[in-house]
């Protein structure tokens, strides 16, 4: 069985910050996007913005860390560590983010939302 899926537009490219987060309001959600850029290669991720251990909408303000292999975001609060790709807690198995899917068709930044 397949899923319906779209892609919504949340903010033009121009508003991602290099190596830095920032918060969209996206069906009445706050998601955190993040543009990684080394040199020239450049990564987009976006994850729920609810720090589910500090029970606040609080992680795109959160450092970006490699653990090991792992691209990851800090929580800010506690300090937590959560995947970019899978939204794991890397501190804590019970807890996670949802992520979502991202793209940048041009110009505009777009998260994909499953039906």
């Amino acid at each position: 069985m397949t899923n319906a899926t779209n892609w919504l537009t949340v903010c033009q490219a121009s508003d991602l910050v290099d190596n830095s987060g920032v918060c969209a309001l996206v069906n009445e959600q706050q998601v955190a996007l993040f543009k990684i850029k080394q040199a020239k290669h450049e990564q987009l991720f976006a994850i729920s913005n609810w720090d589910p251990i500090g029970e606040a909408n609080v992680l795109y303000r959160g450092l970006l860390a490699s653990v090991g292999d792992t691209i990851t975001v800090a929580s800010p609060l506690y300090k937590q560590h959560y995947c970019l790709t899978s939204g794991a807690c890397l501190d804590s198995d019970e807890f996670s983010v949802r992520v979502y899917p991202i793209r940048i068709e041009q110009q505009l930044v777009q998260i994909q939302l499953v039906k």
